[in-house]
This record gives structure tokens, C-alpha cells and sequence, in this order.
């Protein structure tokens, strides 16, 4: 599997689209906003620079695109603004990979824009936006030119699968039924992507810069423990039945491995040290209920069915991994059962995803 040609969030707006789909991500935007916040407000303190350039890696497209654009510029507005301080001027990189929906992105910029300098009043310096399409895992910007890193649930999504996972048979993941050699080889490949990704963007970045990360972890040792690995181990379940019943075959279930690392808070903070190229601010966990629905209000019918919020979520993230293993032909009833099997977990038990976030200050 290419995972830079394949991994992207379903595109446009259709009813399977990231857009439609991913209020669990804007949730944890929203969650993780005070470390957002003060890591802007520090930065902009700092040296009251006359221009600030933002980088959002793995942006992917939708409303949360332009939610925390938005934010960031609000809270350096409102700061400069009871200092007396004369706006900078923003250029926004808005990063994924390659087969991201940019066209989405890009045709509801004037709308963003028009509604941003409404909110912003009259004195906010312009805002430039640029789309940068490319892997994190390597260099995308010239050499100290970012004053202020941003990426939410996308650095969890490793550069490649893992090499070594032969022994994995009928798991999709890392799973309580993985052999050693198989969480072994997931950490091994964690480890080269994450330091290679702090050591490009210590490159891009001015000192003093700031970077703010929240990826998909967990609180335990254990890799395979089911706070990080459970969702994952049921869509293997919708898998495996579909195998027994001759719907797909077992070399290509024994073949599909998701490319991805939840690592716990220790770990992260092992590779930040090793690197060496920032210092650490904050470094916390929260969690999010798998259903992002779980405490809205006025929800159709539809939307209060756990089982379908949780496997449509998911299906606007991994629908384009399964199509490009298994074909297009099985998309609607392995989500089909995957929601019939969610649905009763969640029925059952709360079910929360973890997420590690961590504000990092360029050494």
C-alpha cells in the first residue's frame, strides 16, 4: 500500500464525506483550544512579530479546515488589540497529502474570508492562504520560515505500513491477539516518522516558534489495550464475517494492516527529548466519547443510533484504505455490519477515544 497516494478523508460533500462527518474531530479541536490558545498568545507576546506564518498540517478539508484558522487569527487579534498593538500580516499553509480534497477547501476560501473580516472589524491585517500538498515526513517549507505549527489527528497516521507483519493473520491492526513482533515493528516505525517530523519542522521553524500537536494515543503501556485499538478490532470482526461467508478473500484480509500509531503520552515525550530540537510546554490527555453525538440536542432519528454516527466517522476516514485493498464493490456492507456490531458495544459500554496533545517550543 502507497499510504501518501492512498490515505485521504473522503472528499467533497457528499453524505460519506470527511465534511459531512467530522464533528468527533472539530470536538477535539475545541477540547484541546485553551493549549491552542495560549501557545498563539505566547508566541505573538514574544516578539509582537509583524508577520506570523501558520502552518495546519494534515488539514483535510471541510469545516474544521477553517475553524482553527480562524481561531488562531481571533486570539492574536483580540491580544494585539487590548495592547494597542498595530495587526501582523498572516499567511496560513494549509497541508495534506496529495489526494486531499484542495478543490473543496479552496472554493469556500472567499466565503471564509468575507466572513473572517466581519468578525475581525476593520484594522486585521490580510490573510494570505496557501495549499501545500505533501508528506509531513519530509520538508515543505523553507528554512525558518514558520512561526506556529498546527496538527490535529493526523500524525498518528504513519508514512508507511510497517514491515514485518506477516504473522499479523485476520487482525487489521495492532490487536490483543497481535504477536510481540508485530507491536514491535508498529513503535519501530512511530519512532523513525515522528523524530524525522520534528526534525524537518525544527528546520522550518524560527526560534522561539511554536507547534501544537494532538494525535490519537492512549494513557496505557500496552499498545494493543483496548482504549486505542478497539474500534479497529470490530472492523476487523465485519471483515472476518465477511471472509466465512465468501465475500472476500483471506489473502487480501490477511494482507490489509492500517498504517497508524497510537502512542501514549511517555512516548511521545521519549521522542521529543531524543530529538532534541524543542522543549516540551504542555503535555496532556483528554478524551472524546466515540459517538460525537453523544450530547447533542434535536437530533434526527438517525443521529441517535451510536452505531451509525460511529461507523459513518468512520468511513469517512478509512473508506479509501478498504477501496483501494478490497475494491469499491465491498464499501456499503462491511459498513453496513460494522455499525450493527458498534451499535451494540455501545449499547453496552462507553467507548472513548484517547488523544495526547502536546505544545512544543522550538530550542
Amino acid at each position: 500500500m502507497e499510504v501518501v497516494q492512498v490515505l485521504h478523508m473522503n472528499g467533497g460533500v457528499g453524505e460519506t464525506s470527511y465534511a459531512k462527518n467530522s464533528l468527533l474531530q472539530q470536538k477535539v479541536i475545541s477540547m484541546t483550544k485553551p493549549i491552542t490558545e495560549d501557545a498563539i498568545t505566547k508566541l505573538y507576546c514574544s516578539k509582537y512579530p509583524e508577520e506570523i506564518a501558520i502552518a495546519d498540517l494534515g488539514c483535510s478539508s471541510g469545516p474544521n479546515t477553517f475553524f482553527l484558522v480562524s481561531e488562531l487569527l481571533k486570539v492574536v487579534d483580540s491580544v494585539r488589540q487590548k495592547i494597542g498593538q498595530k495587526s501582523p500580516e498572516y499567511q496560513v499553509f494549509l497541508n495534506d497529502l496529495p489526494g486531499n480534497d484542495f478543490n473543496t477547501i479552496f472554493r469556500s476560501l472567499s466565503i471564509f474570508q468575507n466572513k473572517l473580516r466581519k468578525q475581525l472589524g476593520p484594522g486585521n491585517g490580510p490573510c494570505f492562504f496557501t495549499g501545500v500538498p505533501g508528506s509531513f515526513y519530509g520538508r515543505l517549507f523553507r528554512k525558518n520560515s514558520l512561526h506556529f505549527v498546527h496538527s490535529s489527528y493526523s500524525l498518528h497516521w504513519l508514512s508507511q505500513v510497517p514491515q514485518g507483519l506477516e504473522s499479523n493473520k485476520r487482525n487489521i491492526y495492532m490487536a490483543s491477539t497481535s504477536p510481540p513482533d508485530v507491536l514491535k515493528a508498529y513503535y519501530v516505525q512511530f519512532q523513525k516518522d515522528f523524530s524525522l517530523f520534528l526534525k524537518c519542522r525544527s528546520e522550518e521553524m524560527v526560534d522561539g516558534g511554536r507547534m501544537v500537536l494532538t494525535l490519537l494515543g492512549r494513557r496505557s503501556d500496552d499498545p494493543s489495550s483496548k482504549e486505542c485499538c478497539y474500534f479497529w478490532e470490530l472492523l476487523a470482526m465485519a471483515l472476518s464475517d465477511m471472509l466465512v461467508e465468501g465475500l472476500i478473500e483471506e489473502e487480501k484480509l490477511n494482507s490489509f494492516n492500517i498504517p497508524m500509531y497510537t502512542p501514549s503520552p511517555a512516548e511521545v515525550k521519549y521522542e521529543v527529548v531524543k530529538e532534541g530540537s524543542f522543549n516540551i510546554a504542555r503535555l496532556e490527555v483528554t478524551e472524546v466519547n466515540w459517538n460525537a453525538y453523544q450530547d447533542e440536542t434535536d437530533l434526527s432519528d438517525a443521529f441517535k443510533d451510536g452505531g451509525y454516527n460511529v461507523a459513518k466517522c468512520m468511513r469517512a476516514v478509512a473508506e479509501p484504505l478498504l477501496a483501494s485493498h478490497f475494491g469499491e464493490g465491498i464499501l456499503d456492507e462491511v459498513f453496513r455490519r460494522y455499525r450493527e456490531i458498534i451499535s451494540d458495544r455501545v449499547s453496552k459500554e462507553k467507548n472513548e477515544f484517547v488523544n495526547v496533545t502536546v505544545s512544543l517550543i522550538k530550542a
